[in-house]
């Protein structure tokens, strides 16, 4: 049976978290800097522990205000701190509660930048790689940051989208263009089943490019977040395609 692991951005702040965790194997857990706080971060590990499902970090610019959606141009050794700071304060709380941290993905604008920007990739890879080199880095697929993070030895996972449009160049939709965000349940299913079992996607202009999908993100914070992740789990299912954690 094909399998595939689903994630979704958790301890934002918001209330389905406890909603979605059943249909996801993957949790990328907001650490305080674009979202969250000491309490989010502790309560969603315990929802990931209680629904075996693998916990991850989601380090973000410290900005709430643009929930890290507004990219800064900080300098590389201030990002390094930045992310450093991030996954460990998660990774001490996941051990201290009995579990351990299986990956790290950007957050926002974090992530659209070192997507396209090798020195920043490279130093999200590097500061990733300080704190366990067996962490996961999830990154945008065919972009930089999966290719900067393989040249250093970090394991990485090739991330699509269940929620989001394409460009033909394999970048996501910006959030501010007109149809960035799929909003229908019937589109959001195509788009999964084609990116796992044909390794294509429809771009926004209806090319079909080819795409490399390891793990597929669904947005949180979307009005039909929940929905989408329950149909999802059933028509992965009907197709067998099982939902299961990255394995390395």
């Amino acid at each position: 049976m094909q399998t595939i692991d689903l994630n979704c951005d958790l301890g934002e702040g918001l209330a389905n978290d406890a909603l979605l965790m059943p249909w996801i194997s993957s949790a990328n857990i907001a650490c305080g800097y674009h979202a969250g706080d000491t309490d989010t971060m502790q309560k969603t590990i315990a929802l990931a522990i209680q629904h075996e499902v693998a916990i991850g970090a989601h380090p973000g610019f410290a900005d709430k205000t643009n929930f890290g959606r507004t990219e800064m141009n900080l300098p590389l050794n201030e990002i390094f701190d930045l992310i450093t700071e991030q996954v460990w304060q998660l990774q001490q709380m996941a051990k201290q509660m009995g579990a351990s941290l299986q990956h790290v993905k950007p957050h926002g604008a974090l992530y659209n930048m070192s997507a396209r920007d090798a020195l920043l990739a490279n130093t999200i890879a590097k500061a990733v790689y300080t704190i366990d080199q067996n962490l996961v880095l999830f990154g945008l697929s065919g972009s930089l940051s999966v290719s900067e993070a393989e040249k250093i030895g970090l394991p990485t996972a090739s991330e699509v989208f269940a929620d989001r449009t394409y460009q033909p160049n394999g970048s996501l939709t910006p959030r501010s263009a007109p149809g960035a965000m799929i909003v229908s349940t019937e589109q959001c299913l195509q788009q999964v089943l084609e990116m796992i079992q044909q390794q294509t996607v429809t771009t926004a202009d209806q090319q079909t490019i080819p795409i490399n999908a390891q793990t597929v993100c669904l947005h949180g914070d979307g009005e039909q977040a929940v929905a989408f992740a329950q149909q999802i789990y059933q028509e992965l299912g009907n197709n067998h395609i099982r939902i299961q954690r990255i394995a390395h």
